[in-house]
């Protein structure tokens, strides 16, 4: 017999309206990814918040973030809008194939407590974990008074996260899923285009940027706000452009 899903309840007020609010400040700006994996020398609490600091000084508009840890941090530290998601602490080598990022509602109750403004999960259509249904994890979130974000790989997905009540759509998982390889080595603008075109939801650019060019054209062709990582906050891979250059 399944045990029913707590409901946290400490929002008080017209929360909901906060939240969205908090989303609506993204508008136009740029949001830093802040993640490192256990395995990495920044992933140490004290480096996260001297990197979170960095780029809020630098003009980050708001901030994505992996754990509760760092959700909590982010939103004691800062006044900005903050993502929040999981992912596990080994990456598994079948990665493409599997739903890792914010996979179950255990994960969501962890990011709804530790106080994310948005809950960003992995909103592509294959099998989730322990049976976890795509739906339910919208539905939660929504229950809770946060704003969802559906990270996605291919217009059919970004569709039917709408059809399920996701708040926003994010390109996330363009080029990571075996269902979009062979998407090059920067951001998918056309999958960009396709949401902006066929949705009627706000939809955030993020993966492979590098220029702040590809900022511009992304807020031409629509996006809401960008969403940058590795061109920022990856010092390891930074470095590698440099030294493997051919």
């Amino acid at each position: 017999m399944s045990k029913a899903v707590p409901i946290i309840a400490s929002d008080i007020g017209n929360v909901a309206t906060i939240r969205q609010d908090e989303f609506n400040r993204l508008k136009g700006k740029v949001v830093v990814s802040c993640q490192a994996m256990p395995s990495e020398p920044l992933y140490l609490e004290k480096c996260m918040a001297a990197m979170m600091k960095s780029v809020v000084k630098g003009g980050a508009g708001g901030l994505r973030v992996a754990g509760a840890r760092d959700v909590k941090n982010a939103k004691h530290l800062f006044d900005v809008p903050v993502i929040g998601l999981t992912k596990p602490d080994i990456i598994p080598s079948n990665w493409q194939e599997i739903v890792y990022i914010t996979p179950t509602l255990k994960e969501v109750i962890e990011l709804v407590k530790a106080g994310a403004d948005i809950i960003a999960f992995d909103g592509t259509m294959r099998e989730r974990p322990n049976g976890a249904k795509l739906e339910e994890l919208i539905k939660y979130v929504k229950i809770n008074n946060r704003v969802s974000m559906a990270d996605i790989s291919t217009l059919e997905e970004g569709l039917n996260a709408e059809k399920l009540g996701a708040n926003i759509l994010s390109t996330t998982l363009s080029g990571y899923t075996q269902f979009s390889q062979n998407r090059g080595n920067g951001p998918d603008f056309e999958l960009l285009k396709q949401l902006v075109d066929n949705t009627n939801l706000p939809v955030v650019l993020e993966g492979r940027i590098w220029e702040p060019e590809e900022v511009d054209k992304a807020f031409e062709l629509g996006a809401h706000c960008v969403v940058i990582g590795s061109a920022i906050t990856r010092p390891q891979l930074i470095t590698k452009r440099f030294v493997q250059r051919g």
